[in-house]
């Protein structure tokens, strides 16, 4: 959510903000919020100058009452009578006007950054830099599925007939290698200075309303009927709720937070077959990264995030990609975002394993996440970034590590994990 004063003093910048991200439809909601802004604050006026005559008034009655003068405190105190209905009036209009521009103003996308590439969806999302270098091997590569099968790792008919689709069971080494990879990542952010957490699995609406937009939250979030409480659709949600209305000292930033949970989504629309099997699911397990901070300190914040997730998935020797996220393809509460891809062998192309965005002070600005200064207060910067999401990353790992006789490799840095193992043979 951008600030009111900066959309009151520059609205054009605000509609070519709403053009670049080809969302003309919203363009009236920027004069909207203007012409329901100026009726408030003359409201307010108004409700302000009541409020201030109101000990005026009362001294007043006051002295005419010592002086005798009856029927004109009569008088007076019947003005004040009146004013305090019109007050009444007053706050009660004023708290609707609010209410309005709140609403409408959280659909107003966030400022983008100027470095944001101008385009319309995820194919205009332009590539910054590979790393590693993309593998074919001269044999075939199975479905994913298909290759946790061989070692008896995934259980898709059972987990249809106790969940649905979207739901799977891991098994055995596959479940151990799932498990391996959270724990490693868990240790490779410690080891970077970033404290572990493990968050509250649901969050309340206030909190959903603050890290989301409307549009996101419900394409992906499940409410638990009769609550007022949601599913999260990743750790992030809960991270950065847990400094809903703060007042962090300026000397206690950066807060760097890494967090394991289960997540929660509900994927609707139809997915192409690469997408089936464990890559678009109701629920899987994530490590994530958050960081609040200040706003100057964002954009070195940005960088150092989505590096970390590519310098874990080289310590597992997955190449990746980074793509920078172009206007059409950003969350309206983003002001950047960078896509880190792994690289399917099977598929000869890269696909996405974790975004890193930078929000600006728009979620700070909607939780009233502030930061106490020497010079006074002002609203913190957050970010946050997948550090690594299995099963989804199970993919890459298997595609990569796979040998021509079906084992698959352990790279070096995940075997204490594995308890010592160098190779998954199959059954």
């Amino acid at each position: 959510m951008i600030d009111l004063k900066f959309l009151r003093d520059n609205p054009e910048i605000v509609k070519q903000n709403i053009r670049n991200k080809f969302q003309d439809a919203k363009l009236p909601l920027v004069d909207e919020v203007i012409e329901l802004d100026e009726t408030y604050r003359k409201f307010k006026q108004e409700a302000d100058s009541l409020r201030a005559g109101r000990n005026k008034l009362s001294k007043q009655i006051g002295a005419l009452m010592g002086q005798g003068k009856r029927e004109e405190a009569e008088a007076v105190k019947k003005q004040v009578s009146d004013n305090a209905k019109r007050l009444a009036e007053l706050e009660k209009l004023e708290e609707e006007y609010l209410e309005k521009i709140k609403l409408i103003m959280m659909k107003i996308p966030n400022i983008i950054d100027p470095s944001v590439p101008i385009g319309r969806d995820d194919s205009e999302n332009v590539e910054v830099q590979r790393y590693g270098e993309p593998v074919v091997p001269d044999f075939e590569i199975p479905y994913h599925t298909e290759i946790m099968e061989r070692f008896e790792g995934i259980d898709l008919d059972s987990a249809r007939k106790v969940a649905g689709n979207g739901f799977y069971y891991l098994m055995g080494d596959i479940a151990r290698l799932h498990s391996a990879i959270i724990s490693y990542a868990r240790d490779f952010m410690i080891n970077r200075g970033f404290t572990y957490c493990i968050p509250p699995f649901m969050i309340r609406s206030e909190v959903v309303t603050g890290v989301m937009s409307f549009a996101e939250m419900e394409a992906m979030m499940y409410k638990i009927e009769g609550e007022d409480l949601f599913l999260i659709g990743t750790s992030e949600h809960s991270m950065i709720g847990k400094f809903i209305d703060t007042i962090i000292p300026e000397d206690k930033l950066p807060q760097t937070l890494t967090s394991y949970s289960p997540c929660f989504r509900k994927e609707k629309g139809a997915h192409g077959i690469e997408e089936r099997g464990v890559y678009r699911i109701h629920q899987f397990e994530k490590q994530e990264m958050i960081v609040v901070c200040k706003p100057e300190d964002s954009p070195m914040w940005f960088d150092k995030l989505w590096q970390n997730t590519v310098d874990l998935f080289r310590t597992l020797d997955i190449p990746v990609r980074t793509l920078e996220c172009c206007s059409g393809d950003l969350a309206d509460l983003k002001v950047k975002s960078i896509d880190v891809e792994a690289w399917s062998p099977r598929q000869k192309k890269y696909f996405e394993v974790g975004s890193c965005s930078n929000l600006g002070d728009a979620q700070a600005r909607r939780l009233k996440i502030r930061v106490n200064a020497k010079d006074g207060k002002y609203f913190a910067h957050t970010l946050n970034n997948t550090v690594v999401a299995p099963p989804r990353m199970l993919i890459a790992f298997l595609e990569n590590n796979l040998n021509a006789d079906g084992s698959v490799n352990i790279p070096v840095a995940l075997q204490p994990y594995m308890g010592g193992m160098t190779k998954i043979l199959v059954k």
